[in-house]
Order: C-alpha cells, then sequence, then structure tokens
C-alpha cells in the first residue's frame, strides 16, 4: 500500500532537507517502526535501535526512489537494523535443564520472548497490536500489507503464541 497524499508530500520535502517534513513522518510512523524493533530485539534495546532507524532514515532518504513507497522502506530499513544488531553482537544464553525450574522473569517479558519465537510476520503484527494497540486497518495501512493478510497473521500469530505459552506453563 503506497503512503498517503499527504505523506507523500513529506517524504518529498524531507528528501529536500524539511526536518519538520521528517518530524511528521517520525510521529507518524514511531509505533511502526518500534514494534517491528520489538519484535526482533529486547526491551532494553528497542527505543535506541529505533532512534537509529530513524537517524538512518533521514540520513539515506535520498536512495528511496517513490515517496509513496516510503513507509515499506522504512519497515524494511528497520528490519535490517535489528538484523545488523544481531549479527554485530551474538547472544549467548545458558538454557537451564530440561525440567528445572525458571528463573524469575516479568509476565510481560516472557510474553515478549514467546512472540519473539514467531515467525518475523507473526510477531510484528502481533507487537503492533498487542503493545502499540493498533487496530488491523491501522497496521495494514502503515506497514503495506492488506487488511486479510493482517487479519491472517494476527489470528495464527494468536494462536501460535497460545500454544507456546500453553506448553511453557504460563
Amino acid at each position: 500500500m503506497a503512503g498517503e497524499p499527504h505523506e507523500v508530500e513529506w517524504v518529498r520535502a524531507a528528501k529536500a532537507g524539511d526536518a519538520a517534513a521528517f518530524q511528521r513522518l517520525y510521529r507518524r510512523y514511531w509505533a511502526v517502526v518500534r514494534s517491528i524493533v520489538l519484535a526482533h530485539v529486547g526491551w532494553q534495546e528497542a527505543d535506541d535501535i529505533s532512534q537509529d532507524v530513524f537517524l538512518t532514515a533521514w540520513q539515506r532518504l535520498d536512495q528511496l526512489q517513490d515517496p509513496a513507497r516510503f513507509p515499506a522502506w522504512l519497515a524494511t530499513c528497520a528490519r535490517n537494523r535489528c538484523h545488523n544488531h544481531h549479527r554485530a553482537k551474538p547472544t549467548r544464553v545458558a538454557m537451564p535443564e530440561r525440567g528445572a525450574p525458571m528463573p524469575p522473569v516479568s509476565e510481560a517479558r516472557e510474553v515478549l520472548r514467546a512472540i519473539q519465537a514467531l515467525s518475523p510476520a507473526y510477531r510484528e503484527t502481533l507487537v503492533m497490536r498487542l503493545v502499540e494497540g493498533m487496530s488491523g486497518p491501522e497496521i495494514a495501512k502503515k506497514t503495506g500489507l492488506t487488511p486479510r493478510s493482517v487479519r491472517v497473521n494476527l489470528h495464527r500469530g494468536m494462536t501460535k503464541l497460545k500454544a507456546i505459552l500453553e506448553e511453557g506453563g504460563a
């Protein structure tokens, strides 16, 4: 889905160096970018990486050929930044032995870890819905997915999330 007409004008203005236009895009897409990032990294890093996505987008905006594709381009920037984050910082987590009690963890972090175990399509739409409180049509509008795809991703993602949480005893 292409950006709305006024958003296309904001992108064009931002490409011409208008910081206020880019600020409007930032406010409009902050929740989408943060949702994508949060679907891939921990809470502690999400805000910093989201800010970095927008900084990079501002610096590379001249590479965007079609201003109407800004939402999809920005989402791709966010995903790429998350992949780069994981490549730059390999994580090693000691897993408890099977049957060993899990260390105490907040419920929200447990759910986030369960969401992060899902495929990217499911986890991104779930974070947008559950964390950012976006409706299905809002998610479709801001990601470029069709409303039907969003509904399918949310339904399947919730089904899989429920199964993971039930399996983990949550």
